[in-house]
C-alpha cells in the first residue's frame, strides 16, 4: 500500500532531523573530525545512502537548517504584504536567526565550527549562497527599484549583520544598530529613475 504524500513526507523530515541530531551529538561528544560519515549512518541506525540522500556532505549535518534559513530570507522579500517594507522584514528574519543560534546551548556548536578550518569554509559558502539569492530575490522586484549591485551589495549586508550580531555581548542591541546602518544604505541605493516613474516600495 501506497504512503500518503503528508506521511511520506512527515517520516522523511523526521529520519532527516534524526540524522541531523545524531550527527551534532556525536560530533559533540566525541569531535568533528573523529567521526566520519558511516559512524553517523550506524548511530542513527540508517543507510549511508539514507544520510546522503538528505545531506550532501558531512559540513551540511552541522548547518541542518541551512535550506530553510535561505528560504525565509528570500520568502521575507517575496512574501510581504503589499507596501510593507522590505528592511524591518528582514530584520525580523536575522533577529530570529540570530537568537536560535546564540540561545543556550549553542556555544559548544560554534566552537566547534571555529575550530574547523572544514566548517568555517563551509559556513563562509552558505553565507555567500545565502547573499546571492537574497540579493537576487530583492533585484527582482519591480516595485523595490534596485539595480544588481546595490540589492548584492545589501544583500551582503544583510547576511554579515547575523554574523557579527551573534557574536556580540549583546546580539539584539547589534541587530538594532546594524539595522539603522542598512536602513540608511538602503535609502541611498535608490535608482534615479525611481523618481521620475513614481514612488519606489520602501
Amino acid at each position: 500500500m501506497t504512503e500518503p504524500p503528508g506521511r511520506r513526507e512527515r517520516k522523511k523530515a523526521a529520519t532527516r532531523q534524526k540524522i541531523a541530531d545524531t550527527a551534532l551529538r556525536l560530533f559533540l561528544d566525541r569531535g568533528y573530525e573523529a567521526v566520519g560519515i558511516r559512524d553517523v549512518a550506524a548511530e542513527a541506525d540508517v543507510a549511508v545512502t539514507t544520510l546522503f540522500s538528505h545531506f550532501a556532505s558531512k559540513e551540511a549535518l552541522v548547518f541542518e537548517r541551512d535550506d530553510d534559513f535561505e528560504q525565509r530570507l528570500t520568502r521575507a522579500v517575496t512574501d510581504r504584504a503589499p507596501h510593507q517594507p522590505l528592511i524591518p522584514a528582514l530584520r525580523r528574519e536575522i533577529q530570529a536567526l540570530v537568537r536560535h543560534c546564540s540561545a543556550d546551548g549553542a556555544a559548544p556548536i560554534w566552537r566547534m565550527i571555529d575550530e574547523s578550518p572544514a566548517l568555517r569554509e563551509y559556513e563562509e559558502s552558505m553565507r555567500l549562497r545565502h547573499a546571492e539569492s537574497l540579493a537576487a530575490a530583492i533585484a527582482a522586484d519591480p516595485e523595490l527599484s534596485r539595480g544588481a549591485t546595490a540589492s548584492r551589495a545589501i544583500a551582503r549586508f544583510v547576511i554579515d549583520a547575523y554574523s557579527v550580531a551573534r557574536e556580540a555581548p549583546d546580539p539584539d542591541a547589534a541587530v538594532d544598530e546594524i539595522f539603522g546602518m542598512i536602513e540608511a544604505a538602503w535609502a541611498a541605493t535608490r535608482l534615479p529613475s525611481a523618481d521620475a516613474t513614481g514612488p519606489a516600495r520602501p
